[in-house]
């Protein structure tokens, strides 16, 4: 038995490293909703298809439009790897996640369009919370959403069934740090707007006088809100004004509300 506080030998920590980097290489996705949209995108890899007979004959179009041949299963012996409470509706996909690119290339401005709003997610690491933040960052037209690579919900069959097919049309781009990706949204114009409860103004108001720029609108964790780092690199905190003294919103839900503020102001 290795003792405790040992340091682990290099090739132990190369070893857990690639096991980690293999396991990424591959997702499970579950649920109809999930499951359809995957199969409908021709830009997601996919490995392997298990479905129950009346989960096939729901989703026969996308698994024809897929070009997969799915491996029919019993509900009561469901073979995909989910976790027990995984409400799979008889759909599971094994498939690679998605590579949206960078930053740089995603999120430029582009000429003759209408400056982008993009979402950045400060260790927002339910992805539950994630998955539905997705779902509003695609009704409401932004650009992406961001999230360190540490720290951060992963693409999961979770998220994806929360985003109820989100994940396979809204870019979510996993950094490597999230204020040097701050940093180059700032040189390509955009105005970060840090939403915190003690704003020095509410979003309203900021995303009007942001209404003609890029705009970033950062979100913090539940709980610890931004890290000071991310505070410091944003340009502006805003608030979103509530009608009770102690009211506070879900980050899902503080999201969606940024993202209506700052559309409504551009419409």
């Amino acid at each position: 038995m290795a003792e405790r506080g040992r340091k682990k030998p290099k090739w132990a920590i190369e070893k857990e490293r690639a096991r980690k980097d293999a396991s990424a290489d591959e997702v499970w996705l579950f649920g109809l909703h999930a499951v359809r949209d995957a199969l409908l995108n021709p830009a997601r890899e996919k490995h392997r298809l298990i479905l129950t007979k009346n989960a096939a004959d729901r989703l026969a179009d996308a698994v024809a439009a897929g070009g997969m041949t799915p491996e029919i299963a019993d509900a009561r012996a469901f073979p995909a790897p989910l976790d027990p409470g995984s409400v799979h509706q008889g759909a599971a996909l094994s498939a690679r996640p998605l590579d949206w690119g960078d930053v740089s290339s995603r999120c430029a401005p582009e000429k003759d369009a209408p400056p982008p709003i993009v979402l950045l997610l400060d260790q927002v690491t339910d992805p539950h919370n994630v998955g539905a933040i997705l779902r509003s960052a695609e009704v409401f037209g932004a650009r992406a959403v961001i999230a360190p690579r540490r720290h951060a919900a992963p693409e999961t069959g979770a998220l994806a069934k929360t985003a109820s097919g989100a994940l396979e049309r809204q870019p979510y781009l996993r950094v490597p740090n999230l204020a040097r990706a701050m940093a180059a949204l700032a040189e390509m114009g955009y105005a970060l707007i840090g939403l915190d409860g003690e704003g020095d103004a509410e979003i309203g108001e900021v995303a009007r006088d942001c209404a003609d720029q890029p705009l970033a609108l950062v979100m913090g964790a539940e709980g610890p809100g931004l890290r000071q780092l991310t505070r410091e690199t944003c340009h502006r905190l805003a608030r979103i004004p509530s009608a009770g003294e102690f009211g506070s919103l879900n980050v899902s839900n503080a999201a969606a509300v940024a993202l209506y503020a700052a559309r409504s102001n551009r419409d």
